[in-house]
């Protein structure tokens, strides 16, 4: 069957869950080429099923088949790293379409880039987290960009949603609050992980850093609570956070209200600065929040994020993290030469009222 254009190839996979096989759509740009059929007479995609890949047949039949008929096209790249990326068994960065012919950007005697070992012993292409073969390259920034603000938009839709449907209420568990938040991103937009642990803390609870796991606690009415998970829509990460206030105690009502203007003063500071480091923003946010009356209430004020997972070099213990110690600019690539684009955290805190509050969301987007 020729296609003038190959735009989804369906495949199947086995489940890692159960002894059955699951469809995984797969979204490929390529020139035309003739894809070869999984049985005589019957083209890919009418009628190839489980009698196409027993059981115990690895790579199944549709996915060989496919690599196969790419041949020497201009598409054998993209097959050679969709064939690679369906053995590793992750998710694919959408590709950005480039014209038939044109060449790659840069220098035509630039020397490869070196590709570094995984734990399997297998090339790992720099830019291309967990997908084996297909470098992040082929993705143009404009994309990256398009795919965080898409995954943060929907995570501020579905805190819209909790607060629409009044799931932040006294009587209610904070992991029974966590829960439903879960099952109600799964209902919206299909989540089905989050790239960090739910957190809902509410009362003397919100005083606690992140790392630390306070018991369950049952929410009060006049409590001030927060809420921060990090929804990952398609590869995409957000990591967004807000804090709410049950009832109109003045002083968490004045907390709550401080937390966005902090934040805007702390974006303000990182636009003004073209080569501000991590541990300078760092300082700077101390700084913000003291001269507005509260103590900053973490050893960080904010992180890398991206594709998921977001880029943790193993040798780089604070260049992740906006954070003393950190003191490269934050206007860099990453070490798989990606803009990095980054979460701004503010937690405030009122020790003598015993709360505190937490806002978070793109810093350098939106």
């Amino acid at each position: 069957m020729t296609l003038p254009e190959l735009r989804t190839v369906i495949v199947r996979l086995p489940s890692p869950a159960a002894s059955r096989w699951a469809t995984a759509p797969v979204t490929v740009t390529a020139a035309p080429f003739e894809l070869a059929s999984t049985r005589p007479g019957v083209p890919l995609g009418a009628g190839a099923g489980e009698e196409d890949a027993p059981d115990g047949e690895w790579p199944p039949q549709p996915v060989r088949h496919a690599a196969r008929a790419a041949g020497r096209t201009t598409a054998a790249a993209v097959t050679k790293g969709f064939f690679r990326a369906v053995f590793a068994l992750r998710p694919i960065p959408a590709l950005c379409e480039r014209p038939a012919g044109r060449p790659r950007p840069g220098p035509p005697d630039r020397a490869p880039r070196p590709r570094a070992a995984t734990p399997s012993g297998k090339p790992r292409v720099p830019g291309a987290p967990g997908v084996y073969g297909l470098a992040m390259s082929d993705t143009c920034e404009a994309e990256r960009v398009r795919g965080l603000l898409d995954a943060q938009g929907k995570a501020a839709g579905l805190f819209a949603e909790v607060e629409r449907r009044g799931l932040l209420v006294p009587g209610e568990s904070e992991q029974a609050v966590s829960d439903r938040i879960r099952d109600l991103a799964a209902e919206l937009y299909g989540v089905r992980r989050f790239w960090h642990k739910r957190i809902v803390r509410s009362g003397p609870h919100t005083l606690a850093p992140f790392r630390e796991n306070p018991p369950d606690r049952v929410i009060e009415d006049g409590d001030i609570l927060f809420v921060d998970v990090g929804p990952v829509f398609e590869e995409w990460e957000a990591d967004f956070g807000r804090t709410y206030v049950l009832g109109s105690d003045p002083a968490k009502v004045r907390l709550r209200d401080a937390l966005p203007e902090v934040f805007a003063a702390g974006r303000r500071a990182f636009e003004a600065d073209p080569g501000i480091t991590g541990e300078r923003l760092y300082a700077e946010m101390v700084r913000i929040a003291a001269a507005a009356g509260w103590e900053f209430g973490a050893w960080h004020s904010g992180h890398l994020v991206g594709e998921f997972p977001h880029d943790k070099p193993k040798d780089d213990e604070f260049g992740p993290y906006i954070a003393p110690g950190n003191d490269r600019p934050m206007r860099r690539p990453d070490s798989r030469g990606r803009a990095c684009h980054w979460i701004l955290e503010v937690h405030l805190l009122d020790r003598a009222g015993g709360f505190a509050g937490f806002h978070e969301e793109l810093l350098d987007l939106g």
